[in-house]
């Protein structure tokens, strides 16, 4: 580790905390009913929507059809993008003739998008038509981020009312969300990509000759457009195979601290939106705290491991960190750096390949995934996750007292703690359970490229990728099997609406109760005890689940390692 490496990783650091509050406040005007700057340009087209849509801005929802309205609209985009992507290879703006997908790669891709996933069991650059990336793919990071958000702010809206029987519109917040907040982000994210070097036209592909003579063709397309939405929507699915390894979407330091600010940006600023709604910011930045304390640790860690280097290189009297799978202009710092971002948050983007981490570095990505990407999170879908532990912490420090525990002068009771273990406990019946059957089935086993633990973290971490709705991948596994398609499609589907639903019955479960004027034995939420307490719970609930499964790979693999044997 280097004093250069530390100074990156702070400086991403500072910027992502300036950031919280000026993006919270317009945050909270524009899902408050307030004005923005961009009301007066944007107002007539927002109100002219609602008139389509048959809604309006004053027209609210209970929880129960606020649920159905997003399921309902997430089942027709998964419908419509596999549609196109069966129809591809008859659609224009396809220059390089790209054929229709088959169909469990199509049914993968469409729940992948559509669940904010984006995992991709193909190259984006020789299987995507530019309609396919642009009509398909790029909308769909908008409308899947938009609805993360969406549901993170009726669940504020439930903390923040008193005996209330709605939860907001989803219409509307959907509308806002993707009208005020991210289309004019990523125009300006776009066009600085551009400047940058990132490439953004319907042309095909370029051909070259190189040095040697030798005929090459070079992929280009709409790339900065879906990579502004991919990282600003913690999508991550990425133009190109390699995604941000690839220097056409990552061509240097600049557009690399861009990135990674993007992911995070809405995530924490979510949390002062909290703040400000329920009228006490210090709520909000506990929150932001106990996710800040969990993201420094992994990163210390993964930077750590990785500069550490391999044992078995060093006894070959080669010294230095881990830079297999590296890109060199962003060295081991920024890759590490990277590598928790994208896992932190449900992004799944890569500027380096995980599966050539040492053992602890690449568990580090392995954890963010399992509990939840809590820690920041993906937009909207980290926040109301981790208010889901929030509600365990709060019932845990009630217990401790002998006294019902409350939460913002709200009562936690049988039914919020019960919504709240079902929102949890589903994420590794999905990671635990379809990377148990896969390891038994020759199908499930084929696929795999490496022997030994490695090997068992390569499919532990698919499942626990499509679960918890990142996407990256370890690599080594070839996920493009009829086994992988469906399996990991519906691990993706329970990971995003098994948590979602039982966050909304929450939401309106809170937003009907009274609030009950703080006392003397209230337990105070907004200090460093309940920091402590909301990590220790998160770590402790993320241990007992999951260290066996860690046990068995990169934990066995790293003693392994140590000890001199390799597989």
């Amino acid at each position: 580790m280097t004093i250069n490496g530390w100074m990156q990783i702070l400086v991403f650091c500072g910027i992502i905390i300036l950031l919280v509050r000026p993006l919270g406040g317009y945050m909270t005007a524009l899902f408050t009913g307030g004005r923005t700057p961009l009301s007066l340009v944007l107002g007539p087209l927002e109100r002219g929507l609602y008139r389509l849509a048959g809604t309006s801005e004053r027209e609210e929802q209970h929880w129960t059809t606020y649920a159905v309205s997003m399921l309902l609209f997430n089942l027709l985009g998964v419908l419509l993008l596999y549609a196109l992507l069966r129809l591809q290879g008859s659609l224009p703006f396809n220059p390089m003739g790209m054929a229709s997908a088959p169909p469990e790669l199509a049914f993968n891709t469409a729940v992948s998008f559509v669940t904010n996933t984006n995992w991709q069991n193909y190259g984006g650059e020789t299987t995507m038509s530019y309609l396919s990336q642009m009509l398909g793919l790029t909308v769909q990071n908008f409308l899947s981020a938009a609805t993360g958000i969406a549901l993170a702010v009726a669940l504020v809206r439930a903390f923040a009312r008193k005996s209330a029987r709605t939860v907001g519109n989803f219409w509307v917040d959907m509308t806002r969300t993707t009208l005020y907040l991210l289309l004019p982000i990523c125009i300006v994210l776009a066009l600085v990509f551009v400047a940058l070097g990132v490439p953004q036209t319907l042309g095909g592909s370029a051909q070259a000759t190189t040095l040697e003579g030798a005929r090459q063709t070079i992929a280009v397309g709409p790339v900065a457009s879906q990579l502004a939405i991919k990282m600003l929507g913690t999508n991550g699915g990425g133009f190109f195979n390699v995604n941000s390894a690839h220097p056409f979407e990552n061509p240097g330091a600049i557009s690399n601290l861009i990135q990674t600010v993007a992911i995070f940006a809405i995530g924490a600023a979510l949390t002062n939106v909290f703040g400000r709604m329920v009228g006490n910011e210090r709520q909000g930045w506990a929150i932001f705290a106990a996710m800040g304390t969990l993201f420094l640790v992994g990163v210390a860690v993964c930077y750590w491991a990785e500069a550490a280097g391999n044992p078995l290189v060093h006894a070959l009297g080669i010294d230095g960190g881990n830079m297999e799978g590296k890109e060199a202009r962003f060295g081991i710092a920024l890759s590490a750096l990277f590598a928790t971002i994208t896992t932190a948050a449900s992004c799944g983007a890569v500027n380096a390949m995980h599966d050539s981490f040492m053992a602890l570095g690449g568990m580090i990505p392995l954890i963010n995934m399992m509990l939840g990407e809590i820690i920041v999170g993906g937009v909207g879908a980290g926040f109301y996750g981790i208010l889901m532990f929030v509600v365990i912490a709060i019932f845990v420090a009630g217990l401790m007292v002998g006294r019902t525990p409350e939460y913002l002068g709200k009562k936690i009771e049988a039914k919020e703690v019960k919504m709240a273990m079902l929102a949890v406990l589903c994420l590794p019946l999905a990671m635990l359970g379809f990377a148990a059957v896969a390891v038994v089935l020759p199908t499930g086993v084929a696929s795999v490229a490496n022997a030994g633990p490695h090997g068992f973290s390569e499919i532990l971490y698919a499942y626990t990728s499509a679960a918890a709705n990142n996407g990256s991948a370890f690599g080594g596994l070839s996920g493009n099997t009829p086994w992988y398609n469906i399996t990991l499609g519906i691990a993706m589907l329970m990971g995003r609406f098994l948590v979602i639903v039982p966050a909304l019955a929450i939401a309106g479960s809170i937003a009907a109760k009274k609030t009950v004027p703080a006392s003397a034995g209230t337990f105070p939420t907004d200090g460093v005890l309940f920091v402590g307490l909301l990590t220790g719970v998160i770590v402790i609930v993320g241990g007992l689940t999951f260290f066996p499964a860690l046990a068995l790979g990169p934990v066995v693999e790293h003693l392994a390692i140590t000890a001199g044997e390799t597989f």
